[in-house]
């Protein structure tokens, strides 16, 4: 498995220049910043680039070019992962980061001042709360909740959007999650390992039906 760093994040994802100044800004931001907000779990920060960075930067390839102005929600994203990323590695999306801890969302909102990203907003908000503000395309979760949890959250929007994607990131559990969520409702998902833990899967879910 490749270890993802500074080094060679841009080459592996062909990040434009642009996203990749972005990124190593983002990167200085997180490390300032987790001196004094536990952003993320201290035991990845020395690998931040592998564990958050490429971890959320692999969700891209497999997000539709469907044209600009689709809308990307991503739900209880703690620093900004994966959503941020997303952000900074595909402009033509309107991102909306979804973050309960106004902490956390002030830190997102630094990011994007200092990095001049124009294409992400902040809602520090409960999922709960949002489903009536916008519609969204796409949608992703990282380490959030389990997979019935998560489509139940975004039940105004499947409802609201028969064409909605959802991209999930999990855990050795997701093969358990998936025929739990069965039970309530109907989906087409693809399983794909993550490039980032050997253990991690990301679910890719479409036509989700109650």
């Amino acid at each position: 498995m490749t270890q993802y760093t500074q080094d060679n994040i841009q080459q592996e994802f062909a990040l434009t220049d642009a996203a990749f100044e972005r990124l190593k800004k983002y990167y200085k931001l997180l490390i300032k910043w987790q001196k004094a907000i536990n952003l993320v779990s201290k035991n990845t920060l020395d690998e931040a680039w592998h564990r958050h960075f490429a971890d959320s930067a692999q969700l891209s390839r497999f997000i539709a070019d469907k044209g600009a102005s689709k809308v990307y929600a991503d739900l209880g994203c703690g620093a900004g992962f994966p959503g941020l990323v997303i952000a900074m590695m595909r402009p033509e999306l309107d991102v909306h980061l979804v973050e309960s801890d106004e902490r956390k969302g002030q830190f997102m909102r630094t990011v994007i001042r200092e990095t001049g990203v124009s294409n992400a907003n902040v809602h520090t908000k409960r999922i709960e709360d949002m489903t009536s503000e916008f519609v969204p395309d796409f949608v992703s979760a990282r380490a959030l909740a389990p997979l019935p949890k998560l489509l139940e959250y975004c039940q105004p929007w499947i409802e609201a959007n028969p064409d909605i994607c959802f991209y999930f990131l999990k855990g050795e559990r997701a093969d358990e999650e998936i025929e739990e969520a069965r039970e309530i409702y109907d989906f087409s998902v693809r399983t794909i390992p993550s490039i980032t833990q050997a253990q991690a899967q990301i679910l890719l879910l479409e036509k989700v039906r109650r």
